[in-house]
């Protein structure tokens, strides 16, 4: 079953810049799409990044593009969201995501982002 291990949230204050990374074990599958989610109190869990499995493609929100960037290593096992010029809105907990082509879709824990003005 595959397994995804996230890191790199923390406090940090507005302007500033995270690194989250998120590395996965125990697939059998090649990589369809690759995603970064977060979700901050009293509201939906939203798409903030995503990349196909060729690395090809990337989509981000609205709200991130031009300080957001998703990237993956070679073997596609870790993939990564830089941030920077953080604001106090990108407070939230991230949850990065990754679909296989078999189509399973596995999640990881979570790590809280907190940005404070």
């Amino acid at each position: 079953q595959v397994q995804l291990v996230e890191s790199g949230g923390g406090l940090v204050q507005a302007g500033g810049s995270l690194r989250l990374s998120c590395r996965a074990s125990g697939s059998n599958f090649g990589v369809n799409r690759l995603g970064w989610y977060r979700q901050a109190p009293d509201k939906a869990r939203e798409l903030v990044a995503a990349i196909t499995g060729s690395g090809g493609d990337t989509r981000y929100a609205d709200s991130v593009r031009g300080r957001f960037t998703i990237s993956t290593d070679s073997a596609q096992n870790t993939f990564y969201l830089q941030m920077s010029s953080l604001k106090p809105e990108d407070t939230a907990i991230y949850y990065c995501q990754r679909i296989d082509a078999s189509g399973y879709v596995a999640w990881g824990q979570g790590t809280q982002v907190t940005v404070s003005s």
